[in-house]
């Protein structure tokens, strides 16, 4: 059975890289896939920052792969299998979700968080690099991505307005963050991600300067980046 699991770990991870070159013409969510235009919203993180998806396909990849290859067999990498093969299985249909649907976009992603959030939990102790560590990073991208389509959501459909929805997303990213790097400090890449997509947010909204939403970020930097240092 964990063989078999471990198979289907390693191919979810292949397909859901693979899914960037499958769905052509998609670079985030368009402002006018909302009723209120969302064009440069605060809860975003600059561009760039998405390009750590790069290294999470990569590694994610090479983990699932080790699991495969080495240790299908072994005790301490199966709790997590099951969980994550369920994020990576929907995480490859998200980007076709997301052209078409901002607000189903947003339900996998909170699919994918949860599971890939209960991976990291249950992640072994072996391997670190290999087993715990690819899905701390992934874990901890997705903390800040879900809740920036939740900031989306909430200034895109006129709940609240764009600095609101700002405020509002990065605090759920906080909440999470805190208390998952709380569950597992022994995971540096969870609280590294989550670090890289604050300061993608404080770049974003360096010019103009948006003092409050930037301070928020910063906070989170300064709160996360001490807990690593420490543990």
């Amino acid at each position: 059975m964990q063989r078999a699991l471990s198979i289907l770990t390693f191919v979810a991870a292949l397909v859901f890289a693979l899914s960037p070159f499958l769905v052509s013409g998609f670079n985030g969510f368009e402002g006018d896939q909302f009723p209120v235009p969302q064009n440069d919203p605060p809860v975003q993180p600059a561009g760039y920052a998405f390009s750590i998806w790069g290294l999470i396909y990569l590694w994610l990849i090479a983990g699932t792969g080790m699991g495969l290859i080495a240790r299908h067999d072994s005790a301490d990498w199966e709790a997590q299998r099951a969980p994550l093969f369920i994020s990576l299985a929907v995480g490859a249909s998200w980007l076709s979700v997301a052209q078409m649907s901002p607000v189903w976009a947003t339900v996998l992603i909170w699919v994918m968080l949860v599971t890939a959030l209960s991976a990291l939990l249950r992640a072994g102790e072996n391997d670190r690099w290999l087993q715990r560590e690819p899905i701390g990073a992934y874990a901890g991208w997705l903390t800040a991505a879900a809740s920036v389509s939740i900031g989306l959501l909430l200034a895109g459909y006129g709940y609240t307005s764009g600095q609101i929805a700002a405020y509002v997303g990065l605090a759920v990213a906080l909440v999470i963050a805190v208390a998952f790097q709380k569950a597992r400090p022994d995971s540096l890449a969870y609280p590294g991600a989550v670090i890289w997509a604050l300061v993608g947010v404080i770049v974003a909204n360096a010019a103009p300067l948006n003092i409050g939403v930037a301070g928020l970020a910063a906070l989170g930097i300064g709160y996360l980046g001490l807990n690593m240092i420490r543990r």
